[in-house]
């Protein structure tokens, strides 16, 4: 019998969320920037489970974009640390989504954000 690991593939994710009730997101924040690692069979199965667990976390979820397996983006030349293969292996080994990185977006007075 085969591993279901065997299968699976962990997906770098990017995602974009706006504000919501009980979201954890510093005050003055209008929304976040996540960094994620995501297992899944496929992209598209990472993007939904990491969007229903960051919707469990009261997060709300405004866009995804995949940045592709590890050996995608080692192909594409990404330089990626020891401590990034680490996690991407943890949500390997655990079958999760891990949030890696959460940089806060502030409306800047011009509008912009920042």
């Amino acid at each position: 019998m085969s591993k279901k690991e065997s299968r699976q593939q962990v997906f770098t994710l990017l995602v974009e969320v706006g504000r919501n009730e009980n979201d954890g997101l510093p005050e003055g924040a209008t929304g976040a920037a996540l960094m994620c690692y995501a297992s899944g069979i496929d992209e598209a199965e990472a993007v939904r489970e990491t969007v229903a667990i960051l919707k469990q976390a009261d997060l709300a979820p405004l866009d995804v974009s995949g940045y592709g397996t590890l050996d995608e983006r080692l192909a594409e030349g990404h330089d990626i640390g020891d401590d990034e293969i680490e996690l991407m292996q943890r949500a390997l080994d655990e079958n999760s989504v891990i949030v890696a990185q959460m940089t806060p977006f502030y409306e800047g007075d011009d509008g912009t954000r920042h």
